[in-house]
């Protein structure tokens, strides 16, 4: 979906395509045509944005062989969607039955990291639709917090480095602007937005200009680590650090950690094949449910789980509405919007292709509402 912000820019709106995982090409196109082409259909809107998310191999595939993005390119044709930005987060399609903190590997000190998101950037800058002012690549954290060091945190700058003098060859040659989005995550090098913003001053752009690297903020993160989105758009304000996309859920809060239904609850959200951290407010954290027995207890919990925002709150749990609506008011409710990608990144629905085209229209139709009450307007 499209929207005007009032200041003539175009605001896009689409959803992470990693609730269709796909392996290889054909299962890529088979997601699309589907799900997303069926989620545009129910919203009735000209054009759907579709976030992608391109295990290695197949950004590799699609990266050097021109008869597989032409066939990628028909199908999102075919479907009426756009494609704006790319989830570079995940490497692969993880088969084992804990994934845990190899979700971040390759990490930035890897090369294959760098090789991967050369790849994504390639593929991206053939995609992006003429008339978007750029495209955006979401990435991790740098790496899990454990093992780290300055020998690691100068390779992962040695790679920056290397992506941001891709993007600007990219842009000499393409004409089309690519930026990089660097998420923060519970548990990661880069968990807070503090700690971002410190690690990102370097690629920040001065006097007013657009960066090729930036944040990529993620509702759902910020709320876990409750910190307080008028502290942490402040921040990025003084530190000069853009926000080149926003990706769009809430987590469930534990208001009352002795409560034991509530906090049964809670454990069963999410799937224990990936982290689902928790954090106390004013306290420490774990690094999965699992552990939260070592918490105090002494005040609320929330938990890693990206969840959607337009249904009621799981039993006995709160949801971060509230983090959300002030999110989306600062980044596009102002004179300016401070990013132009939107992205709703819900993790917890139910398999099945009608009831997750549903849950999909509807969470979409909830961010299209809230967009429209703070002025946009939606583009038929």
């Amino acid at each position: 979906m499209r929207f005007r912000h009032r200041d003539g820019s175009i605001v896009h709106l689409g959803y992470c395509a990693t609730v269709h995982p796909a392996g290889e090409l054909h299962e890529l196109i088979a997601g699309l045509d589907d799900c997303a082409g069926a989620v545009r259909a129910a919203l009735d809107v000209p054009v759907l944005g579709v976030g992608l998310w391109l295990p290695h191999r197949l950004a590799d595939r699609l990266a050097n062989s021109p008869a597989s993005l032409s066939k990628l390119r028909r199908s999102l044709h075919r479907n009426r969607l756009e494609v704006v930005t790319l989830n570079g987060t995940p490497h692969s399609l993880f088969t084992d039955k804990v994934v845990g903190s190899k979700l971040y590997c390759p990490d930035w000190t890897d090369p294959e990291r760098l090789r991967y998101t050369l790849d994504l950037v390639d593929v991206l800058a053939e995609l992006l639709p003429a008339d978007a002012s750029y495209g955006s690549i979401s990435t991790v954290p740098l790496a899990w917090r454990v093992p780290w060091s300055k020998t690691r945190n100068r390779a992962a700058r040695e790679a920056f480095d290397r992506v941001e003098q891709h993007l600007a060859r990219t842009e000499t040659r393409t004409g089309r602007t690519i930026r990089l989005a660097v998420e923060t995550e519970p548990g990661c090098v880069l968990e807070m937005v503090g700690q971002a913003a410190a690690w990102l001053d370097r690629y920040s752009s001065p006097y007013g200009g657009t960066s090729r690297i930036g944040l990529g903020l993620d509702a759902c993160h910020l709320a876990v680590q409750f910190e307080e989105p008028a502290d942490v758009f402040q921040m990025l304000w003084r530190a000069g650090v853009d926000v080149v996309k926003g990706r769009l859920s809430v987590a469930p809060t534990l208001v009352d950690p002795s409560d034991a239904a509530a906090r049964y609850v809670l454990t069963q959200l999410g799937t224990p094949k990936y982290l689902r951290q928790v954090r106390e407010w004013s306290g420490p954290g774990v690094d999965d449910v699992a552990q939260a027995y070592e918490l105090s207890g002494h005040a609320a919990w929330r938990m890693h789980t990206h969840l959607p925002a337009y249904a009621a709150p799981p039993d006995g749990l709160s949801v971060t509405t509230g983090v959300l609506d002030e999110c989306l008011t600062r980044l596009v409710g102002g004179g300016h919007p401070l990013t132009q990608h939107l992205e709703s990144e819900v993790y917890v629905w139910p398999r099945g292709r009608q009831s997750l085209v549903k849950r999909i229209t509807k969470e979409l139709t909830w961010l299209r509402d809230r967009l429209t009450d703070l002025g946009l307007d939606e583009i038929h």
